[in-house]
């Protein structure tokens, strides 16, 4: 997977406070993956300030000790912060950034952490402030509920954390965003490009959750509840789906989705042949080969 030759260096009239000493976090957008990233940092002994439009949850997070303070309004939070990390839908983040950058401090660093980054992470980029970077992650760690009460600093230990860079990032925040995931306890951190994490991300996510929706739909089958086992749980677990989030990222990613889709739909069309035509063999060698394949993950 090719990654971009990275801007070499800083601005030399930038001396971000993030490039050299402990930095204030502010998170912009505090549900599950938002407010965990903020108690995984304050456990590590950050400042974070938490920015949200539910005063609920802006509340919630105060109460429970996941932000040292909270705004509904921006500007009130913004400049006191070193590394902003966006945790909004993906179609949110431009407005906001039109709306809201011109109260980022000089060298801010802009994480954003959307599930599809073709399309999305080169317009940001355009529209962000010369004298601020942005760069864009991927903690693969998501959680199926909704809402900052299901935030969980835990979700990080041994997480795959990607980092996207392009043409436009420096080598100073591509390090210090590793360092950064080693902090919050991820596993493998790796660097791709925005075309094979969305390739990547199409299989490895996306499809699986067409599967697991799919298979729930399939027919009606609550009376089925009390004869479940762990397959059918473990299969359609992530069926419990945010319902406004997944259909923009399907959409943000459809050609990818639709030729991952179709690929899936001709392996199970292979398999009922095999079944039709009781192919024994055939079913053997490709359950054989599926459990080479599965190995691999652990």
């Amino acid at each position: 997977m090719t990654v971009p030759e990275m801007t070499p260096a800083l601005h030399p009239n930038l001396h971000p406070k993030w490039a050299g000493s402990r930095c204030t976090f502010g998170i912009v957008g505090l549900g599950v993956m938002g407010g965990s990233f903020a108690a995984r940092l304050r456990q590590l002994g950050y400042t974070v300030y938490g920015m949200d439009l539910d005063a609920d949850t802006l509340q919630y997070a105060q109460d429970h000790g996941i932000i040292d303070e909270g705004s509904q309004d921006p500007a009130m939070l913004l400049p006191q912060c070193d590394v902003v990390i966006f945790c909004l839908y993906p179609t949110k983040i431009e407005p906001w950034l039109r709306d809201h950058q011109h109260h980022l401090n000089p060298g801010t660093l802009v994480l954003e952490i959307s599930g599809v980054k073709t399309g999305i992470t080169g317009p940001l980029q355009d529209l962000m402030r010369p004298d601020c970077e942005l760069l864009s992650i991927h903690p693969m760690c998501g959680r199926e509920s909704q809402g900052i009460r299901y935030s969980d600093p835990k979700i990080f230990d041994g997480a795959n954390f990607l980092i996207i860079p392009t043409d436009r990032n420096t080598h100073e925040s591509v390090r210090f965003v590793q360092g950064l995931a080693r902090e919050l306890g991820c596993g493998t951190i790796s660097e791709l490009d925005p075309e094979s994490h969305d390739r990547m991300i199409g299989f490895l996510s996306q499809l699986t959750h067409v599967i697991a929706v799919s298979l729930m739909n399939t027919h009606e089958n609550s009376h089925l509840v009390q004869y479940t086992g762990d397959s059918f749980r473990d299969l359609t677990r992530i069926a419990r789906i945010n319902e406004n989030m997944w259909p923009e990222l399907f959409l943000l990613n459809r050609e990818i989705l639709l030729d991952e889709t179709d690929q899936f739909l001709a392996a199970v069309q292979q398999f009922r042949d095999m079944l039709a035509n009781g192919d024994r063999q055939g079913m053997k060698e490709a359950m054989i080969e599926s459990t080479k394949r599965r190995e691999k993950f652990g």
